[in-house]
């Protein structure tokens, strides 16, 4: 009886773990409207935004992500503390509010950045892969 209820806490407890993942799909469900918006507010392409977010957080699934809700793995000016499985962390990223907040704070320094800035001058939210060389080039993370 007790390995039978081992058993059964144990896969529970992995279907649970494994539920709570973020997969790319139900990432961009997610966050697509808060990205659009984005787009639509700054000109920096809402595929961009997304694209970036998921590949800096790994899907929103990072321990940034999770606890600072930092999508994008910017630095800050302050030390921040927060506790990852009963650990305290000590860490110089950025917290944010929000998932919004971050997509902000990214199309903010795609947009305001000196070494950036130009690409929100001359190219079109339509123009992913330009934004996409363009960060490239400039060397973003």
């Amino acid at each position: 009886m007790k390995k039978l209820l081992l058993v059964l806490l144990l896969a529970t407890s992995c279907l649970l773990a494994s539920a709570q993942k973020n997969t790319p799909q139900s990432y961009i469900e997610q966050f697509k409207d808060d990205a659009i918006r984005i787009m639509h507010e700054t000109g920096v392409p809402a595929s961009i935004v997304l694209g970036v977010a998921m590949h800096e957080s790994g899907c929103g699934n990072s321990a940034l992500a999770q606890h600072l809700n930092n999508q994008f793995g910017v630095k800050g000016n302050t030390h921040i503390v927060y506790y990852r499985r009963k650990k305290m962390v000590h860490t110089a990223y950025k917290r944010y509010e929000s998932v919004y907040d971050s997509f902000q704070d990214f199309a903010r320094i795609m947009t305001e950045r000196t070494e950036f800035s130009g690409m929100s001058l001359q190219l079109t939210h339509f123009d992913y892969t330009g934004w996409a060389h363009g960060i490239q080039k400039h060397g973003y993370a």
